[in-house]
């Protein structure tokens, strides 16, 4: 007997207030992976790597991190809070680093800062 679910078209549907393209990218960014930061406990650590930069990020809580990785924005760890992702546009994934997407974080000096693509993003482990 097949206990799989039955798929329907219904599961794959956009929403019918977002056009085919956004519902495209959401689907995307969830294939192509990425990290909730509502999931992440405080002090978790994340790389986020770039077309341009390596960033060391240290999760304060699922809206504050401190970043480091940019030579003017960021040379050492900065409390920012972090917006989440957008594909370069204004539709902003809250709270969420995907790949494929661009991190927007507002900077206490510089305000909002968006990086270049995000090719990977990962855990780090403390050091021993």
């Amino acid at each position: 007997m097949d206990t799989r679910p039955e798929l329907t078209t219904e599961m794959f549907s956009g929403r019918r207030n977002f056009s085919d393209e956004v519902s495209r990218r959401i689907v995307q960014s969830e294939i192509e992976g990425g990290v909730h930061l509502g999931d992440l406990p405080q002090g978790a650590k994340l790389r986020v790597d770039t077309e341009n930069r390596s960033y060391a990020v240290v999760i304060r809580d699922n809206a504050t991190a401190y970043i480091s990785g940019h030579p003017v924005f960021c040379p050492d760890p900065i409390l920012v809070n972090i917006h989440g992702s957008s594909w370069g546009g204004s539709m902003l994934k809250t709270a969420y680093i995907g790949r494929g997407m661009h991190l927007e974080f507002h900077h206490p000096r510089y305000e909002t800062i968006t990086t270049s693509k995000i090719l990977n993003v990962r855990s780090e482990s403390a050091p021993s």
